[in-house]
């Protein structure tokens, strides 16, 4: 299957630069899974879509400041780094500018030297593997000295930094955030629970595997980075139950969705447990824990519009696509809402 099946073209003046005022207040267009039928609505009326019983898994994962400006200690030169994911203790595995630079052994130091960052490994891919070396917390240095990682198509200075949290985030290790959560407020999740819906948390701490572009030419080459997730046995029992009850279940989020898709992988039934997830979905994947799905438009050519694909149809997902550039909806992390929602129990329109 081609890469190039899932290009489409995108006005720059589309990708939303800043978040709306209201968290609620971006559009929601809802696809049919089955049907492709489309239909325009706003993401405060979300509840009005949703049914007695059905269950919202979302994921409360919190996005470090993880981008960081330093020098090297041997020449002096500035390097950018991104944190992408703890491995151990302190050995952290991120992505580098001018990373041609950086050999093993190389020192970076930020904050005049408040952290260290020794490179201890370099991949096949580049990516490199730093040991931190400092003195007290290492999260409250690395709030003092690192920067949102805002995606780079995002040109506008964040004012508010929580604006790319969500109002849930619980458990730091993200270096992006799971924007389809961006859109609740407490408020909504409140009237949510209200009309009988059920809302359980699972964790996906957001890296490479989630963002990283494709760069090769067909589907089936591409290897995805693993991430880190966990799920506790209180959502495992709510999933179990749903599953045999034969309720919706409602993946809030590609990253909500892959970590339950890995864990009934790898397990007969929902169950408590944590582990790195490669999950690679694209057109032809039979989804075995999830029945729909709430989340943000994704860029040409990425996993994450293959896995929409997967789940809707990928003439389903392009047709509302388009629909969506004509109508001027606005895209990406701050952009507006898609709700793909199944059969099993009816969606009110």
């Amino acid at each position: 299957m081609k890469v190039e099946d899932f290009n489409y073209h995108l006005p720059e003046e589309l990708i939303a630069q800043t978040p709306l005022k209201d968290r609620t207040a971006s559009r929601l267009l809802l696809l049919g899974k089955e049907d492709g039928i489309i239909h325009h609505d706003h993401f405060n009326h979300l509840v009005d879509h949703l049914v007695e019983g059905d269950v919202l898994v979302l994921n409360d994962t919190s996005v470090i400041p993880a981008r960081m400006y330093g020098i090297k200690e041997d020449t002096g030169a500035a390097i950018e780094v991104l944190l992408l994911k703890q491995k151990e203790d302190d050995i952290w595995e991120c992505l580098a500018k001018k990373a041609r630079k950086i050999k093993v052994g190389t020192t970076i130091s930020f904050g005049n030297g408040l952290l260290l960052a020794k490179c201890v490994r370099i991949d096949d891919e580049g990516i490199r593997d730093f040991k931190m070396i400092y003195d007290g917390v290492f999260y409250e240095i690395l709030d003092e000295l690192g920067e949102m990682p805002l995606p780079p198509y995002i040109h506008e200075k964040l004012v508010d930094q929580n604006r790319y949290q969500t109002v849930y985030n619980k458990y730091k290790g993200s270096a992006a955030a799971p924007t389809a959560g961006l859109h609740f407020t407490r408020d909504l999740l409140n009237k949510i629970k209200s009309k009988g819906v059920l809302i359980s948390y699972i964790t996906l701490h957001v890296g490479l595997g989630t963002f990283r572009p494709v760069s090769v030419d067909t589907i089936e080459e591409h290897v995805m980075h693993s991430e880190f997730y966990q799920m506790n046995q209180e959502t495992a029992d709510i999933l179990n139950k749903a599953k045999s009850e034969n309720r919706r279940i409602i993946a809030v989020g590609t990253t909500s969705l892959r970590t339950l898709e890995t864990i009934l992988r790898d397990n007969p039934t929902f169950c408590e447990t944590s582990g790195w997830s490669d999950i690679f979905i694209y057109p032809g994947y039979s989804f075995k824990a999830i029945d729909s799905l709430i989340t943000n438009f994704h860029l040409p050519k990425s996993t994450l519009i293959m896995l929409v694909s997967a789940l809707a149809g990928k003439e389903n997902v392009m047709k509302a696509y388009s629909e969506a550039i004509n109508e001027k909806y606005r895209f990406f992390s701050f952009g507006d809402s898609m709700f793909i929602h199944s059969r099993k129990q009816k969606v009110i329109l």
